[in-house]
């Protein structure tokens, strides 16, 4: 773990009471190990604790009622970056994602019986129809749109006041990735793009997301916001620009690297 000092404990958990994670913090911000959940009330959200395999197995669903051990708090997945790092957070995200879907699927959607886990695969079946289940996986692009040195940036109203970022937006069904940025920049904007290039990818469990980034050029047309999800959108010199998202995000680092291209870090 990048600054956490326990992600090579493979006694490790990740415990969640709702959508919130169980941390040390005495005597430094660190992730509770088994022994430090013993006694404690599992809700009925999950089964109760996850698989030994990886770090982001191995989870917990806790009670809400109970009082926390001493010396631990609870703390939002999106603080996870800031307090124990990048590999933290990217765990403590799967694990979340897992305790979820485990809870959504305890029973077989074809034939209503209990669903079990299948041993060495992130997967459950049910016993008497073999219906499988895996846990999904949301792919969504994100791409940051360049015109003569300027980038586009948008504000939807879900932001904070003040706050705008890069355009995104999910892959449906029968497209492209490619193919989706086109229309979903389209949709939102009303502009064309091209010289679409690969940027990078983050997983991002809000609520089970594959952020895939991207690079583009502005292609044609004036800036028009759907006022559906965009309100506000326009082309931003560096140096010029509003409030952006935080580091921990996809979105933060293409415009990073705009900025870093275009004279500006």
């Amino acid at each position: 773990m990048d600054n956490a000092g326990n992600m090579g404990n493979t006694d490790s958990f990740f415990a969640f009471v709702g959508d919130l994670l169980l941390i040390r913090s005495d005597p430094e911000p660190s992730l509770p190990v088994l022994s430090d959940l013993e006694g404690l009330p599992f809700s009925d959200r999950s089964p109760g604790l996850g698989s030994d395999q990886r770090p982001g197995n191995r989870w917990a669903s806790l009670g809400s009622d109970q009082k926390l051990p001493r010396g631990m708090r609870l703390v939002s997945l999106r603080d996870v970056w800031g307090i124990l790092g990048e590999n933290a957070f990217c765990e403590a995200g799967r694990a979340f994602q897992l305790m979820e879907w485990s809870r959504r699927n305890c029973y077989c959607g074809h034939c209503a019986s209990r669903m079990t886990d299948i041993p060495g695969e992130t997967a459950r079946q049910c016993p008497d129809c073999m219906n499988t289940s895996y846990p999904p996986v949301s792919p969504a692009i994100i791409v940051a749109v360049e015109k003569e040195g300027q980038l586009l940036l948008a504000r939807s109203s879900r932001f904070p006041k003040g706050r705008y970022s890069i355009l995104a937006g999910f892959v449906e069904p029968g497209e492209t990735l490619e193919s989706a940025l086109e229309r979903e920049v389209m949709e939102e904007v009303s502009i064309r793009v091209k010289d679409i290039s690969y940027f990078g990818s983050q997983p991002w469990p809000f609520p089970h997301s594959l952020m895939v980034g991207f690079r583009a050029l502005w292609a044609g047309g004036d800036i028009a916001v759907d006022g559906n999800e965009i309100e506000e959108a326009a082309w931003f010199s560096p140096g010029s620009f509003p409030d952006i998202p935080p580091s921990i995000s996809i979105s933060r680092r293409l415009i990073d690297d705009f900025l870093a291209r275009n004279g500006k870090e």
